[in-house]
């Protein structure tokens, strides 16, 4: 089967099409400033080159309709034709309590998805532009919804709720949902396997770490806390995302600086995180790394106070499983930044986790980066979201 997986941002679009049997991508891409000038969609079929068109854009329906054009064309196309697309899977960032796993999508689905769209409300709406969009251009292909949420909905109540009125959970459905959790699934289910035993039989904890960073505890192959909240801004610090904060702060900035909390909201999930710490120098670890080896101050205390949070729910997931067989590292900064690899690790000892240096240097492929005699396997794994979306619209349509 032909799988397209769709990931609908507010304003972007990544795509790949990916073969079912050999699991590899035949070709992708990314639809950018999507209802913004300039436009424009990047297309690559494997083997090929990357090809960036500039094209107006003014919503995601037009952005799936280029997409589609794109995967057809006579002479660059990665298919004939549109029936070569056996389904279509959509990543869908927030399923409330309502979904704990993937499924079919039908006029009902889209109705309970509409119904989390105060859960998130840049993303959801997008996510239902992609699925209408794609309903429309290829009517009758079967689509499935595969959400962010749905992995970490195995927590226990002690690990989900919140000290606030329970009133507010019946009424509001306040609790911490998790994301990322496509990305927790998939890297958990491979860290077994590369050691060579069943997820059932460990503990392990991900650590998803990108401009985007999320901890999660998985315990016999199943989620049992992780550190993003309602939103994507609880939990660790982030690219431009403050994490964890005493909620005063916000009021005590609303009132020192005249601010309402439209913008106090907007200060923590857009200009906090290892951005703000550096004193606005970057939000990309590729900077900030390089700044740290120069000896730039704001940058050395951004990438510590990042780590030092990470090595934090390390330590506490590890008391929530009452013990740890494996800690993967995954996504941009986990899978590429050695420094922070080893920042984290060094808080780890009393875990009887020893890095390898030399192994800590690579990038690449799976790799075991703690010695033989450390008492915890600690690996870096490259996640895949779209292989594992990919793999759920084809356990639900074939």
């Amino acid at each position: 089967m032909n799988i397209l997986v769709i990931n609908c941002g507010s304003s972007s679009l990544k795509y790949q099409l990916i073969n079912s049997d050999t699991e590899q991508w035949i070709a992708k891409g990314l639809c950018e400033r999507i209802g913004i000038d300039g436009s424009q969609i990047v297309y690559q079929k494997a083997g090929g080159d990357k090809e960036v068109t500039v094209s107006p854009m003014p919503d995601h329906t037009e952005a799936i309709r280029l997409v589609l054009e794109a995967l057809t064309n006579d002479k660059t196309g990665a298919i004939g034709s549109l029936s070569e697309i056996d389904a279509v899977g959509h990543r869908v960032v927030h399923g409330g309590e309502k979904f704990s796993s993937s499924t079919v999508i039908t006029p009902e689905v889209i109705e309970a998805i509409k119904e989390c769209n105060d859960l998130a409300p840049l993303h959801n709406p997008a996510n239902l532009i992609g699925i209408d969009a794609c309903a429309k251009l290829m009517p009758g292909v079967p689509m499935v919804a595969v959400f962010d949420t749905a992995f970490h909905q195995t927590m226990p109540a002690e690990a989900y709720m919140y000290g606030l009125p329970y009133s507010y959970y019946e009424k509001y459905k306040i609790r911490r949902y998790g994301f990322h959790g496509t990305s927790h699934s998939f890297v958990s289910k491979k860290m077994a396997e590369d050691m060579g035993k069943k997820p059932e039989d460990l503990k392990l904890i991900i650590c998803h770490l990108g401009n985007g960073a999320s901890v999660s505890a998985v315990k016999n192959g199943k989620c049992v806390d992780t550190s993003m909240g309602l939103t994507p801004l609880e939990g660790l610090i982030m690219g431009t995302r403050s994490g964890d904060i005493d909620p005063a702060i916000m009021e005590f900035i609303a009132h020192k600086e005249n601010k309402s909390i439209d913008e106090v909201m907007t200060l923590l999930n857009k200009k906090s995180g290892v951005y703000g710490l550096s004193g606005d120098l970057s939000s990309d670890f590729r900077d900030l790394e390089d700044a740290y080896n120069k000896g730039n101050e704001k940058a050395i205390i951004a990438v510590k106070t990042f780590s030092y949070r990470v090595a934090k729910y390390v330590g506490a997931y590890t008391a929530a499983m009452n013990g740890v067989d494996g800690i993967a590292f995954t996504a941009g900064v986990g899978e590429n930044c050695g420094l922070v690899r080893k920042l984290v690790c060094e808080y780890l000892g009393y875990l009887g986790v020893k890095l390898d240096d030399a192994a800590n240097s690579k990038r690449g492929e799976d790799t075991v980066i703690s010695t033989p005699d450390s008492k915890v396997c600690v690996m870096f794994i490259p996640t895949n979201e779209e292989l594992a979306i990919a793999r759920e619209t084809l356990a639900l349509t074939k």
